[in-house]
């Protein structure tokens, strides 16, 4: 029997618009971070070798010292690492895997498969890689190792490893690399290769129902549309008979450390302010947490004040929020808590210019009046909102 475990997307390097300037390099050290959690998985569980299923890297254009890092944490990897190229860190023009530094840096136990057909990782277990050559591929890459691919011999273990989406899953895609799941389930059931190691969903996602087919996901997050981000997968192949399928188990661990978190809440009072202030405060390892938080509803003035306080004071805390203008729907609504602000000077010229009907949280300082600028009126409103309530 061969242990091994399938990772893929680590997309070193990666950043996020929404992230702060503070958050960033966190965001990037937990890519690095997390390669070594699951080199101490995969000697944990005795694992024979890690086989990366392509987007190592986020691009072909990566300073010095984000190559480096990546570097010295596959160094601590205790097991052989099989790197694929993908179609983010793809062998095209000026690719990062033919840089100096990496050519000269990699340490011995890691190999990168830069060349598509079977590779030995040790007597007795073949990878059969199809790396990405370019940026845009006019077919699917996992076809031509396919082709002429012959049944392993007895006893040899044969694990082929793509990157890419799949007919099956993303039929609507209708791009020309999508790789074909029926010539891989054929493969199996010929016993030319006994497990497919597929990268680039970065949710953990079994192909069909076939259980020798898999995606891995990304071992952090990087969206809130994924559904089983942060995991690996520990493999266990045994060959069977020849020109036969393997017995194959699939078992998943998590190791991610950030999370993504999606809200939607109706706002309408100071309970409704009272319950999201507790249900944030309550989020777990708030500095590792990406909250997209989408409101809806009808406030006062000092309801929205208050809002906007509270939400500052939980987005230093954490990773980030990001409040996207498509997910809320805030109403300003009435004017006669204008009082209970005591606000003064430009504040209070400016609470009454909002309570003339301005569009809040979208004007310029010179078309809020003097010194209001955008800073100030997201203290009493949030970006998002841009309408009033008619009166009745």
């Amino acid at each position: 029997m061969v242990r091994f475990l399938h990772t893929a997307d680590w997309q070193i390097g990666m950043t996020r618009h929404y992230l702060s300037a503070e958050a960033q390099p966190r965001f990037a050290a937990a890519r690095t971070d997390v390669v070594r959690r699951l080199g101490g998985l995969a000697a944990d569980l005795g694992c024979d070798f890690v086989v990366v299923a392509g987007d190592v890297f986020e691009h072909n254009q990566l300073t010095p010292q984000t190559v480096r890092r990546a570097v010295e944490a596959l160094r601590a990897v205790p097991v052989p690492v099989f790197l694929l190229p993908g179609n983010h860190d793809h062998l095209g023009p000026m690719s990062i895997w033919s840089s100096p530094l990496l050519r000269e840096e990699l340490p011995p136990h890691v190999q990168v498969l830069d060349r598509a057909g079977l590779h030995e990782v040790s007597p007795g277990v073949e990878l059969v890689a199809a790396p990405w050559v370019g940026k845009h591929p006019d077919g699917d890459p996992v076809a031509g190792v396919l082709a002429d691919l012959a049944p392993a011999p007895e006893g040899v273990v044969r694990v082929l490893v793509g990157h890419g989406a799949v007919d099956l899953l993303d039929a609507d895609r209708r791009t020309a690399s999508a790789i074909a799941v029926e010539p891989l389930v054929r493969a199996l059931d010929e016993g030319r290769v006994h497990y497919v190691a597929l990268g680039d969903r970065h949710s953990t996602t079994q192909v069909g129902d076939d259980p020798a087919v898999w995606y891995s996901g990304a071992p952090e997050p990087t969206s809130w549309r994924e559904d089983r981000a942060g995991e690996v997968l520990v493999v266990e192949v045994a060959p069977g008979l020849p020109h036969a399928r393997a017995r194959v188990g699939v078992t998943a661990h998590r190791v991610s450390r950030w999370s993504y978190v999606s809200q939607e809440r109706d706002l309408g009072s100071e309970d409704d302010l009272d319950l999201l202030d507790t249900e944030l405060a309550a989020l777990p390892d708030k500095e590792r947490t990406v909250l997209r938080l989408g409101l809806r509803g009808t406030l006062g003035l000092a309801q929205h004040a208050r809002l906007e306080e509270m939400l500052e004071r939980h987005a230093q805390l954490l990773g980030a929020l990001h409040r996207p203008a498509q997910h809320s729907d805030l109403v300003l609504a009435g004017d006669d808590d204008l009082a209970d602000l005591e606000l003064g000077g430009f504040l209070a010229s400016a609470a009454e210019e909002i309570r003339g009907g301005a569009r809040l949280g979208s004007g310029s300082a010179d078309e809020l009046g003097g010194e209001w600028g955008a800073a100030d009126v997201r203290r009493l409103h949030p970006r998002s909102s841009g309408r009033r309530a008619e009166r009745p």
